[in-house]
């Protein structure tokens, strides 16, 4: 603790107080420069998500095939077969006669070794069954028998063991605690060929269990879907099956012709890419609004003194106006704005441009206030999804060589063209900005914070030099007055001046 002024009068802890103000503005400077850069490394990593986002929409919406492969299906019997688009771009159409339905066998076994009536919490041990093998060969997707051992031990109850054997297996197995018995049914649906069980099962439990020797019977044994399409009569062990890129749910055999067909999904699709314009312009404008944005040369970062002054509302207004501008005229973003804009313009080799499919700026004499945003005819763009979905598809989503310099022309479709930019971008911006998680010596804005920190850390040293050298000083100063105010004292002393 320090204490002042006694001889002298003097506030001395206010005076040094005043002088250490003083002392700091320069450490006040570089705070508010570290604050600013750390704002900046925030609006920075912001536009990257953003620009990331974009990336993986584009790569998701616009080059997967997916998206553009939205078909409307017709059936003249929907209740007995329905039809969904898997990975096709072609239209399908004709009919479909179902024969049979694919059905799993089931299988029931005896009263189990200690009679109905017990629950399913009854354990192994319990029931007397010592056994500790069981094996199930079951009918797999592909029609061919296959066995799997189930291992039983004498605490699993007779629930844990019918989830081992519905996990393990290729069945489901549950059991009626009021018979005493066990139910099996195939996950896969078909019948073997020579007609043999499609369940069999064996082991030193299997006859404790009442399955031992039991096999499906005639009644309950599984068989194959039987269906033709357009002449070719087919089988699976399935009832939902896939013909031709389309995926068929059998749901009756009434052995008729249904009549079906498919078609574009024109509002599907133009939804789609809708989307992918109305993406692209909030980017823009966005990216826009970041280099344009004139910062507020006024309005300082907070002190932590002056932040104390203020509310937090105060605070939060006062940082919002010094937080703007921070990114005026930046050359990455404003690269990737001119980039994308580039991309956009021109053709893609043997497919056409987008103005082609009604997208393109827009026209008139305020057209440059728009900033190279895009504009959707419908009508046009409705149109040539109907014409050809495949051909708008490889618009956007064409691989290839991009335009060479000085033309116009580049065999890359639209979307891979901004994907390319997007991602360039994003590494640019990373080396400069980083993300969460880098250290501060892997990118651009961190080496500079690291350097103001260490510069920080080094101006706080020299100001408690400064403030001990000050206390000296004052120290010094009173101690002088303390000798002069003594050698006073002894001198009245001295000449009598006490009497």
């Amino acid at each position: 603790m320090r204490i002042g002024g006694i001889a002298s009068g003097m506030d001395t802890e206010t005076l040094i107080n005043d002088l250490m103000k003083a002392e700091r503005i320069p450490l006040t400077k570089i705070t508010q420069k570290k604050q600013t850069l750390q704002w900046q490394l925030d609006s920075y990593r912001a536009v990257n998500r953003k620009v990331e986002e974009f990336s993986k929409n584009i790569f998701n919406n616009m080059i997967l095939s997916t998206k553009f492969n939205a078909k409307i299906t017709e059936s003249s019997a929907p209740n007995d077969v329905t039809i969904k688009n898997k990975n096709s771009m072609s239209d399908f159409s004709g009919t479909i006669k179902i024969e049979q339905l694919a059905k799993n066998s089931t299988m029931q076994s005896d009263v189990i070794a200690a009679g109905a009536g017990k629950p399913a919490t009854t354990t192994m041990a319990d029931l007397g069954i010592t056994g500790t093998s069981l094996k199930i060969n079951a009918i797999d997707e592909n029609g061919v028998m296959k066995d799997t051992d189930v291992t039983i031990a004498s605490t699993d109850t007779i629930q844990s063991v019918m989830d081992k054997i519905t996990k393990q297996t290729g069945v489901n197995a549950f059991y009626d605690a009021k018979s005493g018995q066990i139910a099996l049914s195939t996950k896969n649906g078909g019948a073997n060929g020579d007609g043999s069980s499609e369940i069999v099962v064996t082991g030193d439990v299997a006859a404790d269990l009442g399955l031992a020797g039991k096999t499906v019977d005639a009644a309950n044994k599984g068989q194959n879907a039987i269906y033709t399409v357009n002449g070719l009569r087919m089988e699976s062990s399935k009832n939902t099956v896939e013909v031709n890129g389309f995926e068929f749910t059998l749901k009756a055999a009434n052995n008729t012709d249904i009549n079906f067909s498919t078609k574009p999904d024109t509002d599907a699709v133009f939804d789609n890419i809708v989307k992918f314009v109305d993406d692209y312009n909030k980017l823009v404008d966005e990216l826009n609004s970041l280099v344009r944005e004139k910062p507020n040369r006024d309005f300082k970062p907070l002190s932590s003194e002056e932040k104390e002054a203020m509310s937090d509302k105060e605070v939060e207004l006062w940082e919002e106006k010094a937080k703007k501008g921070l990114l005026r005229n930046d050359s990455a973003i404003s690269s990737m704005i001119t980039n994308m804009r580039s991309a956009l313009m021109g053709s893609v080799k043997d497919q056409g441009s987008l103005k082609d499919i009604g997208i393109a700026t827009p026209g008139g004499p305020n057209a440059w206030k728009e900033d190279g945003k895009l504009v959707v005819d419908e009508e046009k763009l409705k149109a040539a999804i109907n014409a050809d979905p495949a051909k708008v598809h490889k618009m956007f989503a064409q691989t290839g060589a991009a335009a060479t310099p000085g033309s116009t022309t580049g065999e890359q479709g639209f979307a891979y063209r901004l994907k390319e930019i997007a991602d360039s971008s994003y590494s640019v911006i990373n080396k400069r900005a980083g993300k969460a998680g880098s250290t501060e010596a892997s990118f651009t804005l961190g080496r500079n914070l690291k350097a103001i920190n260490e510069q920080m850390d080094k101006f706080q040293t020299r100001l408690k030099l400064v403030e001990n050298r000050y206390w000296k000083q004052f120290s010094a100063m009173e101690n002088a007055i303390q000798r002069a105010n003594a050698q006073s004292a002894n001198l009245m002393n001295a000449l009598g001046g006490g009497a």
